[in-house]
């Protein structure tokens, strides 16, 4: 995946990584982020499911999405990922896909702010703040699936898991 993102002022690198900062401050330094159909897709998943919260809260949950895109359990694009399930009300993996309710940017501050995430992510942002987390609910709700998870991080109002790994000894 190629992001479309112009060179963000802080382009450091440590690994081959860019250097991110979880702040307000270090996001609206980056330059104003467009890019292909896979950042349309996260940008928008990062809209309507984490906006409200922090950006480091907003990394988690592109994290996730970007996660799941890796794991051989889920659709292999992030497009495919945020659309897994849709048309089947509430059987989705994202809610705001299947909810009945149409898709509505609103806050146009608020999504810039959401696609500069989103780019950093598909230019291949680190992904050290969910330790390798696939699923993530907000804190307002108890899925049943959490119980059987290991849970891996609380940011902002999400909680993060993984599926337990089993170690198998030879």
């Amino acid at each position: 995946m190629k992001a479309l993102l112009e060179t963000p002022i802080d382009a450091r690198l440590e690994m081959g990584k860019p250097i991110v900062e979880y702040s307000k401050d270090w996001i609206s330094r980056q330059p104003r982020a467009t890019g292909d159909e896979e950042w349309a897709c996260l940008a928008e998943a990062l809209y309507f499911e984490a906006r409200g919260e922090t950006v480091k809260g907003q990394f988690a949950v592109a994290e996730v999405i970007m996660n799941r895109v890796d794991s051989p359990a889920f659709p292999n694009s992030v497009c495919g990922v945020i659309h897994q399930g849709t048309g089947k009300r509430y059987a989705c993996q994202f809610t705001y896909t299947c909810d009945g309710y149409e898709e509505v940017i609103r806050e146009p501050r608020a999504y810039q702010r959401v696609a500069k995430v989103a780019a950093a992510m598909v230019a291949g942002a680190p992904r050290d703040l969910t330790d390798g987390a696939t699923y993530y609910h907000t804190s307002h709700v108890k899925p049943r699936w959490a119980s059987r998870f290991a849970k891996t991080a609380s940011i902002g109002v999400h909680q993060f898991y993984r599926k337990h790994t089993q170690v198998t000894s030879n």
